[in-house]
């Protein structure tokens, strides 16, 4: 049994808590901890409806970590606490699940794995996208060699989060304040994290410079003036977030990865997931695989038709069994699923003693690619050099996939 507390609990935390952890019969919350008390008493019902247990409600996410008897915290407080809060836990031996965003600096993303490193405190960076049944079918296809060499990887986080975003100060959410002050790649992990585990990423090859680019804040702006209930603040803000921020990260092994960020125009959701490789390619828009010699894909239309949601044809053979056994609750429980597999996996490695699945050198890398867009971007695009938080253990650490496949 893994006694929690839970920080942070707003829209995130709030579901996660809900369909996840008080569905995991391995987790007792003890404490949760938010800075507005009104959102704290909803979770302070539901646990006690739920589980019929009084979990212990605190403001300042030192007092809650310092809750008798813990052995693990969740976080999901708004993107600028996340390090720091992983930091102080691991530094009183308490284990960490932390929620995905940006970050502020490289030096905070080296602090971070410098604390895990001489602790010793188990940590995991909550990617649910890693477990995702496409993203996972394509990286199971690619590391039997079914799309040969792989050359290049692309991914969007395409969300129209305009309401999200222009009422951030009235809904209490921090992406307001990061749309205002920033302009970067502010979403990377979602498109990203499959990615790089697909390519090994810290495992045998790394990532070596980040160049980014944005065009103007205009999405917004013009929202915002056809908002009946758009207040002054609103529509007085000036925004420095670009409507669409492209990123391209080249490889250690020389592959190069397409990022696209686009969260303030009219649109639908997507993440584009894409892997090419010599021999085949896996597009998420279509759920398609193309193979080499089957067909000449430039000329009938009818075999483009063909190839829509043609993956499902190799899931007998190539789909990860967590998927084929999924059961129809577990699908209920966030995102279609994945959020019950990445919080299981978090629970299961920590009760066992095993390595986490997403640890905190995929964490520091992956988040890293926010610091370095945002360097690109005002340097007019300029390569940006990644460091090497792993200090050289990326030669030697093998390329296995330890979410199992």
């Amino acid at each position: 049994m893994i006694n929690a507390c839970v920080i942070g609990l707003g829209s995130r935390g709030f579901h996660l808590t809900r369909n996840v952890l008080l569905n995991n019969d391995d987790v007792n919350i003890l404490a949760v901890c938010d800075l507005y008390e009104d959102r704290v008493q909803k979770v302070q019902e539901l646990i006690k409806e739920k589980k019929g247990n009084d979990a212990k409600g605190y403001s300042d996410y030192k007092e809650a970590i310092n809750h008798e008897g813990l052995d693990a915290v969740y976080v999901f407080t708004g993107w600028e606490w996340h390090t720091e809060i992983a930091i102080y836990a691991m530094e009183k031996g308490i284990a960490v699940a932390s929620e995905v965003g940006c970050e502020y600096s490289l030096d905070s993303l080296m602090k971070l794995v410098e604390t895990q490193e001489r602790t010793g405190t188990p940590y995991m960076f909550m990617e649910n996208c890693c477990y995702n049944k496409d993203e996972l079918l394509a990286t199971a296809m690619a590391r039997k060699g079914m799309f040969g060499t792989i050359v290049h990887c692309s991914g969007a986080y395409g969300h129209d989060l305009r309401s999200e975003v222009s009422h951030g100060l009235i809904n209490r959410h921090y992406r307001f304040k990061n749309y205002e002050n920033r302009n970067l790649e502010n979403y990377p992990t979602h498109e990203l994290g499959p990615i790089a585990r697909l390519l090994n990423i810290n495992r045998g090859n790394r990532f070596v410079s980040v160049s980014a680019f944005a065009s103007k804040a205009a999405g917004l702006k013009e929202y915002i003036a056809n908002c009946e209930d758009a207040d002054e603040v609103m529509k007085n803000t000036v925004w420095k977030q670009g409507d669409i921020v492209t990123t391209v990260i080249t490889c250690a092994n020389g592959e190069t990865i397409l990022l696209r960020l686009d969260t303030t125009l009219p649109r639908s959701y997507s993440r584009e997931f894409t892997v090419r490789g010599t021999k085949g390619l896996y597009t998420q828009e279509n759920n398609s695989v193309y193979l080499d010699g089957e067909k000449e894909y430039w000329e009938p239309v009818d075999y483009n038709k063909a190839t829509i949601d043609n993956a499902k044809n190799y899931e007998e053979e190539f789909l990860p069994d967590i998927w084929k056994n999924i059961t129809e609750e577990q699908t209920q429980l966030g995102h279609g699923g994945m959020d019950w597999f990445v919080y299981k996996a978090f629970s299961d490695a920590l009760q066992n003693g095993e390595p986490m699945p997403i640890d905190v050198y995929d964490a520091a890398t992956w988040m890293a690619v926010s610091v370095l867009s945002e360097m690109s971007i005002a340097a007019g695009g300029a390569p940006q050099l990644m460091p090497d938080f792993t200090k050289g253990k990326w030669h030697l650490r093998k390329p296995e996939d330890v979410i199992k496949l």
